[in-house]
């Protein structure tokens, strides 16, 4: 199956699988990290505009978390391939975590967005560490959320020395 590139029809058929996805947006021909990573701007905006922030949203976001523990490990079963690049509702969750705790600012989450996909690319230490040594939703789950707490220290402490 490692030839096998999921469609839309394929997660149609899949509603976790869709999820796993991230609404489809995993699909992206390429970098669907970063692709995967927008639909949380528009869900946290809404949540914001009808009062759910700060950390009544980091609360949702803990929830969405476990969450995404069984659905990305699920999606994997389907596809039967390991911590597929598509697989990006971590992405999600992780940038939803993290503008839980900036201001409600496009500049704020524009840094937002770009320090978070830096430090999902690069993956420093122990993210990587984390990537390398843990498998399935949990694995797939956590190394972004270590991202997402490494982006929330590098805004507030550039937020700091400014």
């Amino acid at each position: 199956m490692a030839n096998f590139k999921p469609d839309l029809a394929w997660l149609k058929a899949r509603p976790v699988c869709f999820l796993g996805f991230g609404f489809g947006s995993g699909l992206a021909p390429f970098a669907p990290g970063t692709f995967g990573t927008l639909p949380a701007l528009p869900i946290a905006f809404i949540l914001h505009l009808i009062g759910i922030s700060g950390w009544w949203l980091a609360a949702f976001c803990a929830i969405l978390f476990v969450w995404g523990i069984r659905i990305c490990s699920q999606t994997e079963r389907e596809l039967g391939i390991h911590d597929y690049g598509g697989i990006v509702w971590d992405e999600i969750v992780a940038m939803m975590t993290v503008l839980a705790f900036v201001p409600f600012k496009w500049t704020w989450w524009l840094a937002a967005f770009l320090v978070f996909r830096f430090f999902d690319a690069v993956k420093p230490w122990p993210i990587k560490w984390l990537d390398a040594r843990l498998h399935g939703g949990l694995g797939i789950m956590l190394d972004d959320i270590v991202a997402a707490v490494f982006t929330v220290w590098a805004l507030k402490i550039g937020a700091w020395l400014i």
